[in-house]
């Protein structure tokens, strides 16, 4: 069998994968070594068919060693490794340190002449799924650091003390924004938390919501508390009812246990017993449900028929 380096590489259009799953480096390396991953597997298959790399699937293992790193020398008929593949490219600097520039080379040449699979590319199928489950996991997204609950509940917060203006007449940047000012504003403020911290956090609309944004559709789904109430109970819109409610739920008063519910605010947080705080627009110590401001209120379950709702994360 010819040797792997007799002839200058041939090329082709770099073979199709997810992405670069990152670069590695041998253990001589100040920056080494690099963890074990599928993807070192890929590239000694890679070598392996090309020649540079001895033909031991059942021995490979995941590590970007010494030796496959820097190779038994660019003359080598079985152990060129990494490095003697870059001298081999004729552009790529000699390291034996893997960067995307060698590995665009690898998804980019064929099996020289005069070997088993000679003209196929080197990195095959096999390689390609190793390669795409390798930056799988190197890309894993973290976890979210905040829900846009707590998000929720922040903005709120930051909103306590805004008052309407001029008083008495339910102007507000909350009714601004949805699109309906000058009319009792509870509910358009939880939306207003809700659909912003969604935006805050890259989350873009609130899928439950997104119909209310300024920029969305035209409908009015939750300016009307018994609306979000009826929601809940029949698990519409990605809301629910819940007897645990965690920060930033929303709450819906029924202050004369009619069952036609009155106004909403967001759960801040249990005191003693029955009594929570909540953080509520259009609330005053003097009217409840239509005063005016954003207000940190105390109120206990049994003071009023009591809803907590659960949104949905997006």
């Amino acid at each position: 069998m010819a040797e792997w380096n007799d002839n200058s590489p041939k090329g082709a259009p770099m073979v199709k994968v997810k992405g670069f799953p990152g670069p590695l480096y041998p253990p001589s390396n100040a920056k080494g070594p690099s963890a074990k991953s599928d993807f070192v597997l890929a590239l000694k298959r890679t070598a392996a068919r090309i020649g540079a790399w001895p033909w031991q699937p059942d021995s490979w293992d995941q590590a970007y060693s010494e030796r496959f790193a820097m190779g038994d020398g660019y003359e080598s008929e079985t152990h060129g490794g990494i490095k003697a593949l870059q001298q081999w490219s004729g552009t790529i600097d000699p390291t034996g340190n893997l960067g995307e520039k060698t590995f665009n080379f690898l998804r980019s040449v064929k099996v020289p002449q005069g070997r088993t699979h000679a003209g196929e590319m080197a990195m095959d199928s096999v390689a390609i799924n190793q390669i795409n489950a390798a930056y799988e996991q190197a890309h894993v997204p973290p976890p979210p650091s905040k829900t846009v609950r707590q998000r929720a509940l922040e903005r709120a917060i930051a909103e306590i003390g805004n008052k309407e203006n001029p008083p008495e007449s339910n102007l507000t940047k909350y009714g601004d924004w949805y699109g309906e000012n000058g009319v009792p504003w509870c509910a358009i403020f939880a939306t207003w938390a809700y659909e912003n911290a969604s935006r805050d956090l890259g989350r873009g609309d609130h899928p439950s919501f997104a119909s209310l944004s300024a920029t969305g559709g035209t409908a009015d789904r939750w300016d009307y508390v018994p609306y979000i109430v009826s929601d809940a109970r029949n698990g519409r819109y990605g809301l629910s009812v819940t007897n645990s409610p965690l920060p930033g739920d929303m709450v819906c008063f029924d202050w004369n246990r009619n069952g036609e519910y009155d106004h909403v605010g967001l759960f801040e947080a249990w005191k003693t017993g029955s009594d929570f705080t909540s953080v509520e627009g259009n609330t005053s110590t003097s009217d409840n449900s239509n005063g005016g401001q954003v207000m940190r209120r105390t109120r206990s379950t049994g003071g009023q028929g009591t809803v907590f709702v659960r949104v949905a994360e997006p």
